[in-house]
């Protein structure tokens, strides 16, 4: 009897502990803050921009006129060069062999035309014998001048003042006359290449104004306009070429530097246009496109889109989303169909 009450005693105590560790409340855990952004904003009301590279609206391919051996290079990728400065030289011994060879029969015409004038005074040769000698005589001061220019030929000197940015030829190679050897840019008048997509290509045109943005200085900015735009895109990569001028450059565009240009607005879409989002909030879910959509309950849901087209940090979304649609833009890969969150504005955050 007294081991039924023990017993019994025993159970109602660990009643009392199981109740009172079920009656303390757990804390909810917090909700996920998440950077959102509603479609239709940010890029779409920014403008459409582009990475680029500074280059030299003049990039000149220098060769030598004439076939030699480089015997000599002055000067290095970077260095700048003033106009008449001597870059490079090729052996000049046939050059001046050439010269001399036409000299001597230049000379030797001379004598020849000399001596049939003298005759002709004299009635000793027609007037057709000695109009051959003239003719002759000219024909060898031309081949003279020739050899002339060819031997002057032998050394490449730059037209222009600026920057060499490019070396192909060595000493003690031989090259074809007209065989780039190096590439000259001026540096006066940088402007940015940059690569469109075919899906964009019909919103630029040329005389489009843009601003420019260096990477090494995001902070300044500079009006430019489109120069050129390709017809016809590149066979490899299927982008249009085309180059932005840079209304008023300063000292800090340097030839090589990445710059960032960004177009004026464009249109508002409609809601059965196609939608430009970032590229981060694009998730693979079953090996297809989808995107977290965000409720008015802060719940989050996948909805799968269809992608017209990849930039290198947008997507141009064909179907799926519209205009109003609030979407996370970071951190996709953490979080689970219905998880309620704590929705951050891209667009409001600093």
């Amino acid at each position: 009897m007294r081991s039924e009450r023990t017993v019994m005693l025993v159970a109602a105590c660990m009643a009392a502990f199981l109740t009172g560790c079920g009656r303390s409340d757990v804390p909810p855990e917090p909700q996920r803050p998440v950077l959102t952004r509603k479609v239709g904003l940010g890029g779409d009301v920014a403008g459409i921009g582009y990475t680029g590279e500074v280059r030299s609206r003049y990039e000149t391919p220098l060769a030598f006129r004439v076939p030699g051996k480089i015997t000599e290079r002055l000067v290095n990728v970077g260095d700048t060069v003033k106009a008449g400065d001597v870059l490079a030289r090729l052996d000049p011994v046939d050059a001046r062999l050439a010269l001399a060879s036409a000299q001597s029969q230049a000379d030797l015409a001379a004598a020849e035309l000399r001596r049939y004038r003298d005759l002709r005074a004299k009635n000793f040769v027609s007037q057709s014998a000695l109009d051959a000698k003239e003719t002759a005589y000219a024909t060898a001061i031309a081949q003279a001048d020739i050899a002339k220019n060819q031997s002057a030929y032998t050394v490449l000197r730059a037209d222009k003042a600026g920057v060499i940015d490019q070396v192909s030829g060595e000493v003690g190679q031989v090259v074809a006359a007209g065989q780039a050897v190096m590439r000259h840019s001026r540096l006066d008048t940088p402007e940015v290449a940059i690569a469109v997509p075919e899906s964009r290509v019909a919103e630029l045109r040329v005389g489009q104004l843009a601003t420019i943005r260096l990477w090494a200085d995001g902070q300044a900015g500079y009006r430019g306009h489109v120069r050129e735009l390709a017809a016809v895109a590149d066979v490899s990569t299927r982008t249009y070429a085309a180059r932005v001028t840079i209304d008023n450059p300063d000292g800090r565009f340097r030839l090589g530097m990445t710059a960032r240009v960004e177009f004026a607005n464009t249109p508002a879409r409609n809601a059965s246009a196609p939608q430009l989002i970032p590229l981060g909030a694009l998730f693979q879910h079953e090996g297809k496109p989808a995107v977290w959509v965000v409720g008015a309950d802060q719940t989050v849901s996948l909805r799968p889109v269809v992608v017209q087209s990849y930039g290198e940090s947008e997507v141009l979304v064909a179907d799926g989303v519209k205009p109003e649609d609030r979407i996370v833009i970071a951190g996709v890969h953490k979080l689970t169909s219905g998880e309620k969150i704590r929705a951050i504005d891209a667009q409001a955050s600093p």
